[in-house]
């Protein structure tokens, strides 16, 4: 059965396999890349804040 695929079917193949690799590339870049915001920014951006009691 899978030697009767022509050239149609690999290059079918290869389309997936680059559409998986994309999608795993873009799954590692959002959970390794950093989340957190720069030092040198406003300190108030984001969702959770921090205080400090005076």
């Amino acid at each position: 059965m899978a030697g009767d695929a022509g050239p149609g079917g690999a290059r079918e193949v290869l389309l997936v396999l680059a559409v998986a690799g994309a999608g795993l590339a873009l799954a590692v870049v959002a959970a390794f890349g950093p989340w957190h915001p720069a030092t040198d920014g406003p300190q108030d951006r984001g969702a959770a804040r921090t205080f400090n009691p005076g």
